[in-house]
């Protein structure tokens, strides 16, 4: 079945997913593509909107991202938003220029509620700004439709073309009725009935999977994580037998973690998960992989190379595998560089730090298009059970990434209690289904302490702890003091080699959600 589809072309914007993120909940599926994509590739997506993303360019410079002004004249609705919002108007003929006064952060806007965009929207309300460049004049033929006090044109539309452009960003938290906006753009304006559910896509994807695999045997990487679990269950559900799971355990696992995975997926399990499951030991060949390094995407790039090797030995072990499935969300995708103009923040094992040589016919990653909170309502569509479905993220890495500097069982050992004692707290102070991730890390500092009458010269660990809903932007937690007061406390005592907590208050951006 097709579904009605919103694409989302993307300028550079940070904020691109969240854009896809927001069409979706409102039921409506959308795609993200680079602003370079040939626009018959677009064309055959038969959209029923198009929305243009913000970037960090100035429209007016030669070599600033643009597009053909053919897509406006396809009769298919677009939204531009920020750079988009000002490209729209240059490419037709408006003005933009340096704004005498740059506006960033929280706005107050005046808006027109005659339009389709803003039905219901109060006629002022607050709306995140962050531009240096205004639209000084509207292109002909369309009516300004908002305004801030230093912004003449903060929202623009030509709406027998139907061609909208705001100059704020309706898609984050801070724009007080973004959503609402958002929903008005998608039904009022591209005229959506919302076919796009989660039971739908669960049932679709299986159906999919089915047919492309035909009697094909598949490989599936198995890590424990919410990810790779609802990529088994997926899977289990469509070909049963056909599929492998292996689970390595690399040494870098949280605490108790390997029992856990083995209970749930192993043989005799509760869940009624008819599939062959291995599980591989390679704590050994890990650490003598990781001895001496300290750079943090080296370190990505041996965990991940190490993954597909240890693959590559099982599936000979089993014969002829066809498929390597990979729990390969979205986020992954797009941080990876892959799925529109955002540029590399980190290669993700199960995407950019795949080497060259695979023994696989073909990879399939039915999660690849699924946000982390659809992937978890996708779970528990499968049936998964509560406790693994919002599973507090992993990463593929593991531990490695939570260790600043060379990775030695010794300090994995540190970080598993430390985070084991963290994660006890949290859940004991019922603070665990407020925070979206939480961790423990060790980093490299070594400082003096005293204990007992004895100076210590130990580490110190770092806590973490964000919340988000798509983990794409985040925000420190407000952990209470007597939270961290009791953690401090028990970890000082019980963890050997610690003698400092630090508790870490940064957002994303500026940092990630993991330290490396």
């Amino acid at each position: 079945m097709q579904h009605e589809t919103v694409i989302v072309l993307d300028f550079g914007g940070q904020y691109n997913q969240l854009i896809a993120r927001r069409v979706r909940e409102n039921n409506v599926y959308c795609e993200i593509y680079s602003y370079k994509t040939d626009l018959s590739v677009i064309k055959a997506k038969n959209p029923k909107g198009i929305i243009f993303t913000g970037g960090p360019n100035s429209v007016y410079l030669e070599d600033s991202p643009t597009i053909d002004p053919e897509i406006f004249s396809w009769g298919v609705p677009v939204l531009g938003i920020c750079y988009g919002s000002q490209l729209m108007m240059h490419l037709l003929g408006g003005r933009v220029c340096r704004a005498p006064e740059r506006e960033y952060g929280k706005t107050e806007v005046f808006v027109d509620n005659s339009s389709k965009m803003f039905t219901d929207v109060q006629p002022s309300t607050v709306c995140w700004m962050s531009h240096n460049d205004y639209i000084e004049q509207a292109a002909p033929g369309f009516k300004i439709t908002a305004h801030t006090v230093n912004c003449p044109v903060a929202a623009a539309e030509n709406e027998e073309k139907g061609l909208y452009a705001v100059q704020f960003h309706p898609e984050v938290l801070h724009t007080a009725e973004g959503k609402k906006m958002l929903h008005n753009f998608v039904y009022n304006v591209c005229g959506c009935t919302g076919d796009w559910k989660m039971d739908s896509f669960v049932e679709n994807n299986v159906e999919a999977l089915r047919k492309r695999i035909g009697s094909g045997k598949v490989l599936c990487a198995l890590s424990g994580g919410v990810d790779s679990s609802v990529l088994a269950a997926m899977l289990a559900k469509a070909i049963g037998k056909q599929l492998t799971c292996v689970f390595v355990d690399h040494g870098l696992l949280r605490k108790n973690e390997k029992e856990e995975v083995c209970s749930v997926f192993g043989p005799g399990n509760a869940n009624g998960f008819d599939i062959n499951f291995i599980c591989v030991d390679a704590r050994d060949r890990y650490f003598a992989k990781l001895a001496g390094v300290t750079e943090p995407e080296r370190k990505r790039k041996i965990i991940g190379e190490e993954f597909i090797r240890v693959f590559e030995e099982q599936a000979k072990q089993i014969g002829k595998v066809d498929f390597l499935a990979q729990g390969t969300i979205y986020p992954d995708v797009v941080e990876s560089g892959l799925g529109g103009e955002s540029t590399v923040i980190k290669s993700h094992h199960n995407v950019g730090g795949l080497p060259d040589t695979v023994d696989f016919k073909e990879l399939v990653e039915p999660l690849r298009n699924l946000f982390k909170d659809e992937v978890r309502q996708a779970g528990r569509e499968l049936g998964l059970p509560e406790y693994l479905v919002s599973r507090q993220p992993f990463p593929g890495p593991g531990l490695g990434i939570r260790i600043i500097g060379e990775v030695t069982p010794e300090k994995v050992a540190i970080v598993q209690d430390a985070d084991a004692i963290w994660r006890e707290e949290i859940a004991k102070a019922g603070l665990d289904k407020e925070i979206s991730q939480y961790y423990a890390a060790l980093t490299n500092m070594h400082s003096v302490g005293v204990m007992g009458d004895e100076r210590t010269y130990d580490y110190a660990v770092a806590l973490r702890a964000v919340t988000t809903t798509d983990f794409m932007t985040a925000e420190s937690y407000n952990m209470p003091w007597d939270v961290l007061g009791t953690v401090t406390s028990r970890i000082v005592n019980e963890v050997k080699h610690v003698n400092r907590v630090f508790y870490d208050c940064t957002g994303k951006p500026p940092a990630t959600i993991e330290l490396e």
